[in-house]
């Protein structure tokens, strides 16, 4: 152990023919793609399915799917509402919807935005149910973007 202690266990590992847990879930692994949310605009997947569990939805930006542009270059309002329509087109691609979502991770250009962004995400989460989250500053966004939005959802719970 990296503190020097001995890590005991109950397994004796010296005799062969004890017998070690057996393995009993298998992870599984889903993409999920749909064309009515955006490309992925590098090595990633728009989202994951876990062992048909957990959704984990990558950062979504405020790309319009049909032409695979930014939109709102300037419109904090109007960025978060294309960066909430695309997680929901993900969503449901894979079955769930906003009430299945349990955490969101935020990602602002400008923390000054962060009163305008909870505006427009209050009308997707019921403020009883609505999920864990964090919202950040950060330096910088893939394609100068405005906001980005990540989540993790249930599915079939």
């Amino acid at each position: 152990m990296p503190d020097g202690e001995v890590y005991i266990t109950d397994v004796d590992l010296s005799t062969p023919d004890q017998q070690l847990p057996q393995k009993v879930n298998i992870m599984t692994r889903q993409v999920i793609r749909t064309e009515k949310a955006p490309a992925p605009v590098g090595p990633y997947n728009q989202a994951i399915l876990a062992s048909g569990q957990m959704l984990f939805v990558s950062g979504q930006i405020a790309i319009d799917p049909s032409s695979n542009t930014i939109v709102y270059t300037d419109d904090v309002i109007k960025q978060t509402e294309q960066v909430m329509e695309n997680i929901k087109a993900i969503l449901t691609a894979a079955g769930v919807t906003f009430d299945d979502v349990i955490k969101t991770g935020i990602f602002l250009a400008d923390m000054n935005d962060f009163a305008t962004v909870n505006q427009v995400y209050a009308k997707y989460f019921d403020p009883e149910n609505a999920p864990a989250r964090a919202c950040v500053e950060v330096s910088r966004l893939p394609k100068d973007v405005l906001v980005e939005i990540e989540c993790i959802a249930l599915v079939g719970g």
